[in-house]
């Protein structure tokens, strides 16, 4: 990363603007080259990144890298982070069950979020999943109306709202695995469009 990423993610490490950095391993900071034309933002680190100290690495990162191929994008072109920076969660026996994060976990981490995007200026922010959205916009963000269409952010940056790879992985059949999945990389196709040269040969499509 750039040193003023570097920098800013090792700040990010003494982080205790709220209380998840107690349970948490360490805390997992964006990554990508400081240039990148999209930014993808998800919910907060699972189990696998939470130990890994990387955005995007456990099944659901899996679901990304396909669905990001799927669209003619290549992961190390942009800049992947998420809304919170620690993993919450709670002990169910020996295992860490997922918890999602409260309006003031993520408001007290958006101060990160910023940065991060005042850092890499992006063309286009995508909102992997309601928490991501509700971030950016500062209000909740219907997927099923909202979704899939050209936004503007609280900031003003252009952007696009989707389903988190891992709803892809709680689907309750094959049939709505697929939709979700198809509407992901539909979405991603549309934000590789809005985001300009670098991305496709196709003609770049006037979204904004």
């Amino acid at each position: 990363m750039d040193r003023d990423l570097a920098g800013l993610a090792a700040s990010a490490a003494d982080c205790r603007r709220c209380d998840l950095y107690r349970d948490a391993t360490q805390v997992v900071f964006g990554e990508g080259p400081v240039d990148a034309r999209l930014v993808l933002v998800g919910e907060q680190p699972g189990d696998q990144e939470d130990k890994a100290g990387r955005p995007f690495v456990g099944p659901a990162g899996r679901i990304l890298d396909e669905a990001l191929a799927a669209a003619g994008l290549e992961r190390e072109d942009l800049f992947v982070t998420n809304a919170v920076k620690h993993f919450k969660h709670e002990m169910r026996g020996k295992r860490r069950m997922h918890q999602r994060p409260n309006q003031g976990e993520v408001e007290a981490c958006r101060w990160w979020l910023d940065r991060e995007v005042a850092l890499v200026q992006p063309a286009v922010i995508v909102a992997l999943g309601a928490t991501a959205a509700r971030s950016l916009m500062g209000r909740t963000v219907a997927l099923v109306r909202e979704g899939g269409k050209p936004l503007a952010w609280a900031d003003g940056r252009p952007g696009i709202a989707t389903y988190h790879p891992s709803a892809v992985l709680r689907a309750w059949d094959d049939a709505a695995r697929a939709r979700t999945y198809d509407a992901l990389v539909a979405a991603l196709r549309q934000a590789r469009d809005m985001a300009g040269a670098g991305y496709s040969k196709d003609i770049i499509k006037t979204v904004i």
